[in-house]
């Protein structure tokens, strides 16, 4: 028997499908907010491990205690890799290494709030090269002007900061590219797997020169690890429970809080206050972010539906 549809769905029935749909967005939402907190505290935590081990030296514990939780749980065969699966891959995890040192730079030199505001110009970078219609021109005039009030350019400026940011953002950009084409060809959770441990061996010998040193000590390690399980371990399966209750696209337009949560989390956990132009320059940059992706996802859906009516039109007309 066919599933009866909504709309002829007695008014009660209705109700709670309703409901539960209400109830199901909602959890999403919990859940991807608890993400978003939970990445932007662990990398203000992280920061206060920078005078001991500096930057690299927190990738260094973050991306192994990325590597302790994905490895068990995705369990890749790197035996069976081809080289058309090992590529990708390579690049993925030296595009992570590369990523994560450059956004812990960027904060060390220009705040929590504006490198991770500067850094998600890598995903509205993705979202606007999918298409070149006006709005996408529209949204990147936009995007460079939220950057020109962020950073508001003059004497006392850290343009080196601003320049390791939008680095950070370049390699953002190529992670979401690579990723994608090295999900493709490796199922289930093996790709992103691989990846963290082929970014895990560009830190090994932080790690080793760190623990020569002596200078992994215990509270460094606290607040290391602390931002290993909170950047890592909290957002990866918060976004997984987080991706069965909301649409893909819902999700990646969401995420665009994080600047903001970036923001806050700075201000409560580092005491970086923001002053009137930095919030004014993320609120264009989060603003436009989203919009990009919302039209990036209405392109997709536009696609697939007319992929659909013509693969209709042709069985039809077999």
């Amino acid at each position: 028997m066919e599933a009866q549809p909504v709309q002829g769905m007695p008014q009660s029935h209705r109700r709670q499908v309703n409901d539960r749909t209400s109830t199901s967005i909602a959890r999403g939402v919990l859940m991807m907010t608890g993400s978003g907190l939970s990445n932007q505290i662990g990398a203000g935590i992280g920061a206060h491990a920078f005078p001991i081990i500096g930057p690299a030296g927190v990738v260094a514990v973050r991306q192994l205690v990325a590597a302790a939780v994905l490895l068990p749980i995705a369990r890749p065969a790197f035996h069976r890799f081809t080289w058309q699966q090992w590529w990708p891959i390579l690049l993925l995890g030296a595009a992570t290494a590369l990523m994560n040192i450059c956004l812990y730079v960027a904060i060390d030199r220009i705040g929590l709030g504006l490198a991770v505001t500067l850094e998600f110009l890598g995903p509205l970078a993705v979202a606007l090269l999918s298409s070149r219609s006006r709005w996408d021109l529209v949204c990147g005039v936009s995007a460079g002007l939220g950057v020109y009030v962020l950073v508001m350019p003059g004497p006392s400026s850290d343009f080196a900061g601003v320049a390791v940011a939008v680095a950070a953002a370049v390699c953002w950009a190529a992670y979401i590219l690579l990723n994608r084409v090295a999900g493709e060809r490796l199922p289930g959770l093996q790709a992103p797997a691989a990846g963290t441990l082929v970014s895990l061996v560009f830190y090994l010998p932080v790690a080793g020169y760190l623990l020569a040193h002596g200078a992994l000590t215990p509270p460094a390690l606290v607040y290391a690890v602390a931002a290993g399980v909170l950047c890592s371990v909290v957002p990866y399966a918060a976004d997984l429970v987080a991706l069965r209750h909301v649409p893909a696209g819902f999700f990646g337009v969401f995420m665009s809080i994080n600047p903001i949560l970036a923001a806050l989390s700075g201000t409560v956990v580092l005491g970086q206050i923001l002053v009137l132009h930095e919030w004014l320059g993320m609120g264009v940059i989060v603003a436009t972010n989203t919009v990009a992706i919302w039209l990036a996802g209405r392109r997709s859906q536009t696609a697939a539906a007319k992929e659909a009516r013509e693969h209709s039109s042709v069985s039809h007309g077999l």
